[in-house]
Protein backbone atom coordinates (compact mmCIF):
# COMPACT_ATOMS: atom_id res chain seq x y z
CA UNK A 1 0.00 0.00 0.00
CA UNK A 2 1.92 3.07 -1.14
CA UNK A 3 2.85 6.05 1.48
CA UNK A 4 -0.12 8.69 2.44
CA UNK A 5 2.04 12.20 1.50
CA UNK A 6 1.09 15.92 2.77
CA UNK A 7 0.90 18.24 -0.56
CA UNK A 8 3.89 20.85 -0.42
CA UNK A 9 1.44 24.02 -0.55
CA UNK A 10 -0.37 22.51 2.91
CA UNK A 11 2.66 22.48 4.57
CA UNK A 12 3.66 25.51 3.33
CA UNK A 13 0.31 27.26 4.83
CA UNK A 14 0.33 25.19 8.07
CA UNK A 15 3.99 26.76 8.58
CA UNK A 16 2.53 30.35 8.18
CA UNK A 17 0.05 29.71 10.57
CA UNK A 18 2.13 28.37 13.27
CA UNK A 19 4.76 31.36 12.66
CA UNK A 20 2.17 33.73 14.01
CA UNK A 21 1.36 31.25 17.19
CA UNK A 22 3.35 31.66 19.73
CA UNK A 23 6.30 28.78 20.85
CA UNK A 24 4.44 27.02 23.55
CA UNK A 25 1.21 28.04 22.87
CA UNK A 26 -1.76 24.60 22.78
CA UNK A 27 -3.21 25.77 19.60
CA UNK A 28 0.29 25.07 17.54
CA UNK A 29 -0.43 20.94 18.63
CA UNK A 30 -4.10 20.99 17.58
CA UNK A 31 -3.13 22.13 13.87
CA UNK A 32 -0.94 19.65 13.84
CA UNK A 33 -3.32 17.09 14.79
CA UNK A 34 -5.98 18.45 12.64
CA UNK A 35 -3.79 18.05 9.44
CA UNK A 36 -2.94 14.27 10.36
CA UNK A 37 -6.47 13.61 10.81
CA UNK A 38 -7.35 15.35 7.42
CA UNK A 39 -4.78 13.38 5.54
CA UNK A 40 -4.90 10.18 7.50
CA UNK A 41 -1.10 10.47 8.73
CA UNK A 42 0.23 10.14 12.26
CA UNK A 43 1.70 13.64 14.06
CA UNK A 44 5.36 12.23 14.26
CA UNK A 45 5.00 12.54 10.04
CA UNK A 46 3.57 15.91 10.03
CA UNK A 47 6.06 17.18 12.06
CA UNK A 48 8.85 15.41 9.89
CA UNK A 49 7.05 17.03 7.22
CA UNK A 50 7.58 20.23 9.18
CA UNK A 51 11.16 19.90 9.06
CA UNK A 52 13.21 22.55 6.91
CA UNK A 53 15.74 19.98 5.58
CA UNK A 54 17.39 21.55 2.61
CA UNK A 55 17.74 24.35 4.59
CA UNK A 56 21.44 25.84 4.59
CA UNK A 57 23.07 26.24 7.88
CA UNK A 58 25.15 29.23 9.35
CA UNK A 59 28.36 27.92 10.29
CA UNK A 60 29.36 31.69 11.40
CA UNK A 61 29.65 32.60 15.16
CA UNK A 62 26.88 33.73 16.72
CA UNK A 63 28.02 37.34 17.22
CA UNK A 64 29.55 37.51 13.18
CA UNK A 65 29.43 41.58 12.26
CA UNK A 66 29.92 42.85 15.73
CA UNK A 67 33.44 44.25 17.06
CA UNK A 68 34.98 42.49 20.02
CA UNK A 69 37.58 44.57 20.37
CA UNK A 70 36.19 48.04 20.72
CA UNK A 71 32.69 49.27 21.20
CA UNK A 72 30.42 49.52 18.23
CA UNK A 73 29.93 52.89 18.66
CA UNK A 74 33.37 53.59 19.06
CA UNK A 75 34.48 52.02 16.02
CA UNK A 76 31.49 53.69 14.03
CA UNK A 77 32.61 57.17 15.06
CA UNK A 78 36.21 56.44 13.85
CA UNK A 79 34.59 55.01 10.74
CA UNK A 80 32.46 57.97 9.83
CA UNK A 81 35.88 60.43 10.22
CA UNK A 82 37.69 58.27 8.04
CA UNK A 83 35.09 57.95 5.33
CA UNK A 84 34.47 61.89 5.66
CA UNK A 85 38.53 61.96 5.46
CA UNK A 86 37.89 60.10 2.17
CA UNK A 87 35.80 62.52 0.89
CA UNK A 88 37.66 65.71 1.74
CA UNK A 89 40.21 64.39 -0.25
CA UNK A 90 38.82 63.27 -3.31
CA UNK A 91 39.57 64.96 -6.72
CA UNK A 92 37.64 64.45 -9.88
CA UNK A 93 39.53 61.58 -11.33
CA UNK A 94 38.29 59.46 -8.08
CA UNK A 95 41.98 59.59 -6.60
CA UNK A 96 41.47 60.04 -2.48
CA UNK A 97 43.09 59.36 0.79
CA UNK A 98 44.17 55.47 2.23
CA UNK A 99 42.61 53.83 4.73
CA UNK A 100 46.23 53.30 6.03
CA UNK A 101 47.15 56.97 5.68
CA UNK A 102 43.69 57.72 7.26
CA UNK A 103 44.27 55.93 10.46
CA UNK A 104 48.02 57.09 10.46
CA UNK A 105 46.71 61.03 10.63
CA UNK A 106 43.72 60.00 13.10
CA UNK A 107 46.26 57.92 15.81
CA UNK A 108 49.43 60.46 15.07
CA UNK A 109 47.60 64.06 15.16
CA UNK A 110 43.69 63.18 15.15
CA UNK A 111 41.08 65.03 13.54
CA UNK A 112 38.97 68.04 14.74
CA UNK A 113 35.53 68.14 14.71
CA UNK A 114 32.43 69.91 15.12
CA UNK A 115 31.62 67.61 18.60
CA UNK A 116 35.10 67.72 19.69
CA UNK A 117 38.87 66.46 18.88
CA UNK A 118 38.91 62.72 17.61
CA UNK A 119 42.28 60.44 18.53
CA UNK A 120 42.10 56.86 18.30
CA UNK A 121 44.90 54.94 20.59
CA UNK A 122 48.13 54.10 18.61
CA UNK A 123 47.71 50.30 17.40
CA UNK A 124 43.81 50.15 18.14
CA UNK A 125 42.46 50.13 14.09
CA UNK A 126 43.50 47.63 11.48
CA UNK A 127 43.14 48.93 7.39
CA UNK A 128 41.10 45.40 7.06
CA UNK A 129 39.22 45.66 10.17
CA UNK A 130 38.27 49.11 9.25
CA UNK A 131 37.42 48.55 5.08
CA UNK A 132 35.20 45.77 6.18
CA UNK A 133 33.07 47.80 8.50
CA UNK A 134 33.29 50.66 5.94
CA UNK A 135 32.01 48.02 3.84
CA UNK A 136 28.98 46.62 6.02
CA UNK A 137 27.99 49.67 7.73
CA UNK A 138 27.29 51.73 4.25
CA UNK A 139 30.52 54.23 4.72
CA UNK A 140 32.75 53.24 1.95
CA UNK A 141 33.99 55.60 -1.03
CA UNK A 142 31.70 53.85 -3.94
CA UNK A 143 28.58 54.22 -1.15
CA UNK A 144 28.87 57.36 -0.39
CA UNK A 145 29.06 58.61 -4.05
CA UNK A 146 26.29 56.72 -5.45
CA UNK A 147 24.04 58.86 -7.84
CA UNK A 148 20.75 59.61 -6.32
CA UNK A 149 17.80 57.85 -8.37
CA UNK A 150 16.74 60.00 -11.42
CA UNK A 151 13.68 61.49 -11.74
CA UNK A 152 11.55 61.00 -14.93
CA UNK A 153 9.38 63.26 -16.11
CA UNK A 154 7.02 63.41 -19.51
CA UNK A 155 4.86 66.58 -20.69
CA UNK A 156 1.26 66.39 -21.02
CA UNK A 157 0.96 68.24 -24.25
CA UNK A 158 2.87 68.53 -27.59
CA UNK A 159 4.99 71.77 -28.20
CA UNK A 160 4.84 71.56 -24.02
CA UNK A 161 8.88 70.88 -23.42
CA UNK A 162 11.76 70.38 -26.38
CA UNK A 163 14.94 68.82 -25.42
CA UNK A 164 18.02 70.23 -27.34
CA UNK A 165 21.70 69.07 -27.95
CA UNK A 166 24.02 68.71 -30.89
CA UNK A 167 27.09 65.94 -31.56
CA UNK A 168 29.54 65.32 -33.33
CA UNK A 169 28.74 63.39 -36.49
CA UNK A 170 30.49 60.24 -37.21
CA UNK A 171 31.39 61.38 -40.77
CA UNK A 172 33.65 64.51 -38.99
CA UNK A 173 32.94 66.78 -42.36
CA UNK A 174 31.50 66.78 -46.18
CA UNK A 175 34.28 67.15 -49.25
CA UNK A 176 32.48 70.09 -49.74
CA UNK A 177 31.14 72.46 -47.42
CA UNK A 178 29.27 75.68 -47.78
CA UNK A 179 32.21 77.85 -46.13
CA UNK A 180 35.74 77.46 -44.98
CA UNK A 181 37.29 80.15 -42.74
CA UNK A 182 40.99 80.57 -43.99
CA UNK A 183 44.08 78.72 -41.99
CA UNK A 184 41.25 76.84 -40.23
CA UNK A 185 40.52 73.68 -42.63
CA UNK A 186 37.24 71.96 -42.88
CA UNK A 187 34.27 73.01 -40.76
CA UNK A 188 33.27 69.94 -38.13
CA UNK A 189 30.08 68.58 -39.28
CA UNK A 190 27.36 68.51 -36.15
CA UNK A 191 23.99 67.09 -36.06
CA UNK A 192 21.65 69.25 -34.26
CA UNK A 193 18.50 67.92 -32.67
CA UNK A 194 15.68 69.08 -31.18
CA UNK A 195 13.04 66.36 -29.67
CA UNK A 196 9.52 66.81 -28.34
CA UNK A 197 9.08 65.61 -25.00
CA UNK A 198 5.90 64.16 -25.21
CA UNK A 199 5.85 62.60 -28.32
CA UNK A 200 9.38 61.70 -28.89
CA UNK A 201 9.29 62.98 -32.31
CA UNK A 202 13.12 64.48 -33.13
CA UNK A 203 14.10 67.17 -35.79
CA UNK A 204 17.88 66.92 -36.72
CA UNK A 205 20.21 68.57 -39.00
CA UNK A 206 23.60 68.51 -40.31
CA UNK A 207 25.64 72.05 -40.12
CA UNK A 208 29.83 73.16 -40.63
CA UNK A 209 30.53 74.76 -37.66
CA UNK A 210 33.70 75.61 -35.70
CA UNK A 211 32.74 74.76 -32.50
CA UNK A 212 28.95 75.15 -30.94
CA UNK A 213 28.19 78.14 -33.22
CA UNK A 214 24.99 80.75 -32.44
CA UNK A 215 24.14 81.06 -35.64
CA UNK A 216 24.04 77.90 -36.57
CA UNK A 217 21.91 76.75 -33.60
CA UNK A 218 19.40 80.00 -34.34
CA UNK A 219 18.76 78.60 -38.31
CA UNK A 220 18.39 75.36 -36.87
CA UNK A 221 15.59 76.43 -34.25
CA UNK A 222 14.28 78.60 -36.75
CA UNK A 223 13.64 75.28 -39.29
CA UNK A 224 12.54 73.36 -36.80
CA UNK A 225 9.81 75.79 -35.28
CA UNK A 226 8.73 76.36 -39.32
CA UNK A 227 6.66 74.33 -41.49
CA UNK A 228 8.60 71.50 -43.32
CA UNK A 229 8.03 71.06 -46.89
CA UNK A 230 7.41 66.69 -46.70
CA UNK A 231 3.15 66.56 -46.04
CA UNK A 232 4.44 63.24 -43.44
CA UNK A 233 6.33 65.96 -41.31
CA UNK A 234 3.87 68.27 -39.71
CA UNK A 235 6.17 68.56 -36.85
CA UNK A 236 6.29 72.27 -36.20
CA UNK A 237 5.18 75.83 -34.11
CA UNK A 238 7.04 77.59 -31.31
CA UNK A 239 7.38 75.44 -27.65
CA UNK A 240 6.60 76.72 -24.44
CA UNK A 241 9.75 75.40 -23.14
CA UNK A 242 13.43 74.73 -24.35
CA UNK A 243 15.04 71.86 -22.01
CA UNK A 244 19.16 72.20 -22.90
CA UNK A 245 22.59 72.09 -21.03
CA UNK A 246 25.02 74.73 -20.08
CA UNK A 247 27.37 75.35 -23.14
CA UNK A 248 28.11 77.94 -24.58
CA UNK A 249 24.65 78.34 -27.02
CA UNK A 250 22.70 78.73 -23.72
CA UNK A 251 24.81 81.38 -22.28
CA UNK A 252 24.52 83.63 -25.18
CA UNK A 253 22.95 86.67 -24.80
CA UNK A 254 21.49 86.86 -28.67
CA UNK A 255 20.11 82.98 -28.11
CA UNK A 256 18.22 84.07 -24.68
CA UNK A 257 17.46 87.00 -26.33
CA UNK A 258 15.59 85.82 -29.47
CA UNK A 259 13.82 82.86 -27.69
CA UNK A 260 12.79 85.42 -25.06
CA UNK A 261 10.79 87.01 -27.85
CA UNK A 262 9.07 84.34 -29.35
CA UNK A 263 8.18 83.67 -25.66
CA UNK A 264 10.34 80.21 -25.50
CA UNK A 265 11.22 79.73 -21.40
CA UNK A 266 14.78 78.50 -21.69
CA UNK A 267 15.39 75.53 -18.48
CA UNK A 268 19.24 74.28 -18.52
CA UNK A 269 20.65 71.49 -16.59
CA UNK A 270 21.76 71.79 -12.86
CA UNK A 271 25.10 72.60 -12.67
CA UNK A 272 27.14 69.77 -10.79
CA UNK A 273 27.01 69.75 -7.43
CA UNK A 274 24.06 71.99 -7.14
CA UNK A 275 21.64 69.25 -6.24
CA UNK A 276 24.08 67.28 -4.01
CA UNK A 277 26.15 64.16 -5.69
CA UNK A 278 24.50 64.69 -8.69
CA UNK A 279 26.47 65.11 -11.78
CA UNK A 280 25.36 68.05 -14.84
CA UNK A 281 23.28 65.52 -16.67
CA UNK A 282 23.33 62.11 -17.57
CA UNK A 283 22.90 60.75 -20.98
CA UNK A 284 21.09 58.18 -22.98
CA UNK A 285 18.54 60.66 -22.40
CA UNK A 286 15.50 61.64 -24.48
CA UNK A 287 17.71 63.62 -26.44
CA UNK A 288 20.70 61.26 -26.69
CA UNK A 289 19.21 58.39 -27.84
CA UNK A 290 17.78 59.73 -31.53
CA UNK A 291 21.35 60.78 -32.12
CA UNK A 292 22.79 56.63 -31.30
CA UNK A 293 19.90 56.01 -33.15
CA UNK A 294 20.77 58.32 -36.37
CA UNK A 295 24.78 57.00 -36.11
CA UNK A 296 23.82 53.63 -35.83
CA UNK A 297 20.95 53.15 -38.38
CA UNK A 298 21.91 56.03 -40.89
CA UNK A 299 25.50 57.03 -40.66
CA UNK A 300 27.05 53.94 -40.98
CA UNK A 301 25.51 53.68 -44.62
CA UNK A 302 28.19 56.73 -45.06
CA UNK A 303 30.72 53.90 -45.48
CA UNK A 304 28.79 52.60 -48.88
CA UNK A 305 28.40 55.87 -50.27
CA UNK A 306 29.60 59.37 -48.70
CA UNK A 307 27.17 62.71 -49.16
CA UNK A 308 29.31 65.33 -51.05
CA UNK A 309 27.71 68.10 -49.75
CA UNK A 310 25.23 69.20 -46.59
CA UNK A 311 22.41 69.89 -48.95
CA UNK A 312 22.75 66.36 -49.60
CA UNK A 313 23.23 65.00 -46.46
CA UNK A 314 20.42 66.77 -45.15
CA UNK A 315 18.12 64.87 -47.47
CA UNK A 316 19.01 61.94 -46.64
CA UNK A 317 18.86 62.60 -43.02
CA UNK A 318 15.15 64.01 -43.97
CA UNK A 319 14.09 60.71 -45.40
CA UNK A 320 15.93 58.56 -42.15
CA UNK A 321 14.03 60.82 -40.05
CA UNK A 322 10.73 60.40 -41.69
CA UNK A 323 11.24 56.46 -41.15
CA UNK A 324 12.19 57.23 -37.93
CA UNK A 325 9.32 59.38 -35.73
CA UNK A 326 7.15 56.51 -37.81
CA UNK A 327 8.17 53.90 -35.21
CA UNK A 328 6.72 52.92 -31.91
CA UNK A 329 5.83 55.51 -29.16
CA UNK A 330 7.86 54.72 -26.02
CA UNK A 331 4.85 53.29 -24.26
CA UNK A 332 1.82 54.36 -26.56
CA UNK A 333 0.27 52.13 -29.08
CA UNK A 334 1.13 54.01 -31.75
CA UNK A 335 3.76 56.10 -33.97
CA UNK A 336 5.78 58.97 -32.68
CA UNK A 337 4.39 61.31 -35.18
CA UNK A 338 0.56 60.01 -34.25
CA UNK A 339 1.62 60.98 -30.84
CA UNK A 340 2.29 64.22 -31.61
CA UNK A 341 -0.77 65.24 -33.62
CA UNK A 342 -3.19 63.79 -30.46
CA UNK A 343 -1.82 65.65 -27.93
CA UNK A 344 -1.54 69.04 -29.61
CA UNK A 345 -2.86 71.78 -27.72
CA UNK A 346 -6.33 72.76 -27.44
CA UNK A 347 -5.45 76.41 -28.27
CA UNK A 348 -3.64 75.24 -31.22
CA UNK A 349 0.16 75.10 -32.60
CA UNK A 350 1.94 78.88 -32.09
CA UNK A 351 2.69 79.93 -35.53
CA UNK A 352 6.92 80.71 -36.20
CA UNK A 353 6.98 84.23 -37.92
CA UNK A 354 9.32 84.44 -41.33
CA UNK A 355 12.61 84.58 -42.10
CA UNK A 356 12.79 88.22 -42.72
CA UNK A 357 11.08 88.68 -39.26
CA UNK A 358 13.39 86.48 -37.57
CA UNK A 359 16.44 88.32 -38.43
CA UNK A 360 15.56 91.28 -36.54
CA UNK A 361 15.55 89.22 -33.49
CA UNK A 362 18.91 88.46 -33.82
CA UNK A 363 20.81 91.40 -32.88
CA UNK A 364 24.16 90.79 -30.46
CA UNK A 365 24.66 93.94 -28.10
CA UNK A 366 28.06 95.70 -27.72
CA UNK A 367 29.15 98.47 -25.56
CA UNK A 368 30.89 101.08 -28.01
CA UNK A 369 32.22 104.79 -27.76
CA UNK A 370 30.54 106.64 -30.97
CA UNK A 371 33.26 109.56 -32.50
CA UNK A 372 32.95 112.77 -32.77
CA UNK A 373 32.13 112.97 -36.12
CA UNK A 374 28.80 110.53 -35.03
CA UNK A 375 30.26 107.73 -36.93
CA UNK A 376 30.61 103.81 -35.38
CA UNK A 377 33.04 101.71 -37.47
CA UNK A 378 32.25 97.62 -37.32
CA UNK A 379 34.28 95.10 -38.66
CA UNK A 380 35.67 97.69 -40.97
CA UNK A 381 32.69 99.35 -41.76
CA UNK A 382 31.57 102.75 -40.69
CA UNK A 383 27.82 103.56 -39.93
CA UNK A 384 26.68 107.03 -39.22
CA UNK A 385 24.29 107.61 -36.35
CA UNK A 386 22.12 110.24 -34.86
CA UNK A 387 24.09 113.30 -34.41
CA UNK A 388 22.96 113.61 -30.50
CA UNK A 389 25.37 110.70 -30.02
CA UNK A 390 28.81 112.40 -30.51
CA UNK A 391 31.10 111.68 -28.18
CA UNK A 392 28.58 109.19 -26.16
CA UNK A 393 29.14 105.32 -24.90
CA UNK A 394 26.27 103.41 -26.21
CA UNK A 395 24.93 99.99 -26.73
CA UNK A 396 25.28 98.42 -30.31
CA UNK A 397 22.87 95.75 -31.42
CA UNK A 398 24.33 94.13 -34.26
CA UNK A 399 22.00 91.69 -36.36
CA UNK A 400 23.76 88.21 -36.68
CA UNK A 401 22.12 87.69 -40.64
CA UNK A 402 21.00 91.07 -42.13
CA UNK A 403 23.54 95.13 -42.03
CA UNK A 404 21.59 96.82 -40.30
CA UNK A 405 22.83 98.68 -37.09
CA UNK A 406 20.59 100.01 -34.13
CA UNK A 407 21.91 101.68 -30.84
CA UNK A 408 20.40 101.87 -27.68
CA UNK A 409 21.39 105.13 -25.43
CA UNK A 410 19.97 104.91 -21.85
CA UNK A 411 16.38 103.53 -22.66
CA UNK A 412 16.15 105.05 -25.91
CA UNK A 413 16.94 103.20 -29.23
CA UNK A 414 17.93 104.70 -32.65
CA UNK A 415 18.20 103.18 -35.95
CA UNK A 416 18.49 101.34 -38.31
CA UNK A 417 21.63 102.62 -39.75
CA UNK A 418 22.99 101.49 -42.86
CA UNK A 419 26.61 101.33 -43.73
CA UNK A 420 28.20 104.80 -45.24
CA UNK A 421 30.63 105.65 -47.57
CA UNK A 422 34.11 106.98 -47.52
CA UNK A 423 34.79 110.31 -45.99
CA UNK A 424 33.28 113.12 -47.11
CA UNK A 425 35.80 115.20 -49.80
CA UNK A 426 37.42 118.21 -48.83
CA UNK A 427 35.20 121.66 -49.94
CA UNK A 428 31.68 119.14 -50.58
CA UNK A 429 31.56 118.86 -46.58
CA UNK A 430 28.33 119.59 -44.91
CA UNK A 431 27.36 120.46 -41.44
CA UNK A 432 24.95 118.47 -39.41
CA UNK A 433 21.54 119.71 -38.66
CA UNK A 434 21.15 121.19 -35.30
CA UNK A 435 19.13 118.61 -33.41
CA UNK A 436 17.34 119.28 -30.60
CA UNK A 437 19.51 119.40 -27.93
CA UNK A 438 22.11 121.56 -29.57
CA UNK A 439 19.11 124.12 -29.87
CA UNK A 440 17.73 123.71 -26.07
CA UNK A 441 21.70 124.36 -24.90
CA UNK A 442 21.72 127.11 -27.03
CA UNK A 443 18.75 128.73 -25.80
CA UNK A 444 20.23 128.03 -22.55
CA UNK A 445 23.48 129.52 -23.06
CA UNK A 446 21.73 132.77 -24.69
CA UNK A 447 19.92 132.71 -21.91
CA UNK A 448 22.63 132.85 -19.73
CA UNK A 449 24.34 135.91 -21.13
CA UNK A 450 20.78 137.64 -20.41
CA UNK A 451 21.42 137.17 -16.73
CA UNK A 452 21.53 139.82 -14.25
CA UNK A 453 21.66 139.40 -10.48
CA UNK A 454 20.92 142.40 -7.81
CA UNK A 455 23.91 143.71 -6.09
CA UNK A 456 21.64 142.95 -3.05
CA UNK A 457 21.01 139.50 -3.46
CA UNK A 458 24.55 138.53 -3.39
CA UNK A 459 25.04 136.62 -0.11
CA UNK A 460 21.47 135.70 0.50
CA UNK A 461 20.42 133.96 -2.71
CA UNK A 462 18.74 130.25 -1.95
CA UNK A 463 18.94 128.77 -5.20
CA UNK A 464 15.86 125.63 -5.49
CA UNK A 465 16.38 122.83 -7.20
CA UNK A 466 14.55 121.69 -9.92
CA UNK A 467 12.64 118.14 -10.69
CA UNK A 468 14.19 115.67 -13.04
CA UNK A 469 12.22 114.45 -16.33
CA UNK A 470 -0.92 70.01 -43.85
CA UNK A 471 -2.14 68.05 -41.06
CA UNK A 472 -5.00 70.99 -40.45
CA UNK A 473 -3.61 72.04 -37.21
CA UNK A 474 -5.13 74.41 -34.85
CA UNK A 475 -2.83 77.21 -34.90
CA UNK A 476 -2.37 81.06 -33.00
CA UNK A 477 -0.94 83.60 -35.39
CA UNK A 478 2.51 84.85 -34.12
CA UNK A 479 2.26 87.92 -31.93
CA UNK A 480 5.17 89.79 -32.95
CA UNK A 481 6.89 91.93 -30.11
CA UNK A 482 8.37 94.43 -32.15
CA UNK A 483 11.71 95.10 -30.06
CA UNK A 484 13.03 97.58 -32.18
CA UNK A 485 9.88 99.60 -33.47
CA UNK A 486 10.78 98.29 -37.08
CA UNK A 487 6.85 97.72 -37.63
CA UNK A 488 4.91 100.48 -36.33
CA UNK A 489 5.91 104.11 -35.83
CA UNK A 490 5.98 105.08 -31.82
CA UNK A 491 4.22 108.39 -32.22
CA UNK A 492 2.68 110.23 -34.88
CA UNK A 493 5.92 112.66 -34.33
CA UNK A 494 7.83 110.42 -35.37
CA UNK A 495 5.67 109.47 -38.36
CA UNK A 496 5.66 113.36 -39.60
CA UNK A 497 9.11 112.82 -39.69
CA UNK A 498 9.72 110.30 -41.56
CA UNK A 499 6.87 111.20 -43.97
CA UNK A 500 9.02 114.65 -44.19
CA UNK A 501 11.94 112.65 -44.84
CA UNK A 502 10.55 110.53 -47.35
CA UNK A 503 8.92 113.51 -49.38
CA UNK A 504 12.55 115.85 -48.74
CA UNK A 505 10.79 118.96 -47.57
CA UNK A 506 9.08 120.22 -43.95
CA UNK A 507 5.66 119.52 -43.66
CA UNK A 508 4.78 123.10 -43.35
CA UNK A 509 5.11 123.51 -46.92
CA UNK A 510 2.03 121.65 -47.77
CA UNK A 511 -1.34 122.86 -48.52
CA UNK A 512 -4.16 122.96 -45.32
CA UNK A 513 -6.39 120.16 -47.60
CA UNK A 514 -2.65 117.69 -47.95
CA UNK A 515 -2.06 118.13 -44.14
CA UNK A 516 -5.50 117.34 -43.61
CA UNK A 517 -5.31 113.91 -45.56
CA UNK A 518 -2.36 113.49 -43.78
CA UNK A 519 -3.24 113.77 -40.07
CA UNK A 520 -6.56 111.65 -41.13
CA UNK A 521 -4.07 108.96 -42.29
CA UNK A 522 -2.25 108.94 -39.08
CA UNK A 523 -5.36 109.16 -37.09
CA UNK A 524 -6.37 105.27 -38.96
CA UNK A 525 -2.94 103.36 -38.56
CA UNK A 526 0.87 104.02 -37.45
CA UNK A 527 1.83 101.07 -38.99
CA UNK A 528 4.85 102.07 -41.37
CA UNK A 529 4.34 99.71 -44.25
CA UNK A 530 0.52 101.12 -44.23
CA UNK A 531 1.38 104.84 -43.58
CA UNK A 532 4.35 104.89 -46.23
CA UNK A 533 2.08 103.15 -48.91
CA UNK A 534 -1.04 105.30 -48.60
CA UNK A 535 1.99 108.47 -48.89
CA UNK A 536 3.18 107.01 -51.82
CA UNK A 537 -0.07 106.53 -53.47
CA UNK A 538 -1.66 109.89 -52.43
CA UNK A 539 1.65 111.90 -53.11
CA UNK A 540 2.55 109.92 -56.17
CA UNK A 541 -0.21 108.19 -57.86
CA UNK A 542 0.82 105.94 -60.80
CA UNK A 543 -0.48 107.49 -63.61
CA UNK A 544 -1.93 110.57 -61.97
CA UNK A 545 -1.44 114.11 -60.50
CA UNK A 546 -0.38 115.16 -57.02
CA UNK A 547 -4.02 115.49 -54.94
CA UNK A 548 -4.59 119.41 -54.35
CA UNK A 549 -2.32 120.34 -56.17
Amino acid sequence: MPSRRIPPETIVDLRRRLDLLPPRSSERRALIEEIAQLYGVSVDTVYRALKPGTQLRSLRRVDCGIPRVIPRTSLERYCEVIAALKIRTSNRKGHHLSTSEAIRLLEEHGIQTADGHVQAPPGLLKPTTVNRYLKQWGYDHNTLRRQPPAVRFQAEESNQCWHFDLSQSDLKHVKAPIWMELGRGHPLLMLYSVVDDRSGVTYQEYHGVYGEDVEAALRFMFAAMSPKPHSEFPFQGIPQMLYMDNGPIAKSLVFQKVMGYLGVEIRTHLPQGKDGRRVTARSKGKVERPFRSVKEMHETLYHLYEPETEAEANSWLMRFLLHYNRQSHRSEPHSRMEDWVANLPKTGIRQMCNWERFCTFAREPERRKVGIDARITVDGVSYEVDPDLAGETVVLWWGLFDNELYVEAGSRRYGPYNPVGAPIPLHRYRSFKKTRTQQRADKIESLAKELVLPATAIGQVDLLSSPDSQIELKVQSFQDPDPFQELTFPTIIAAKLAIADYLGQPLAKLTSLQMADVDAILSNTLNKQAVMSQIRDYFHPKGGRLHAE
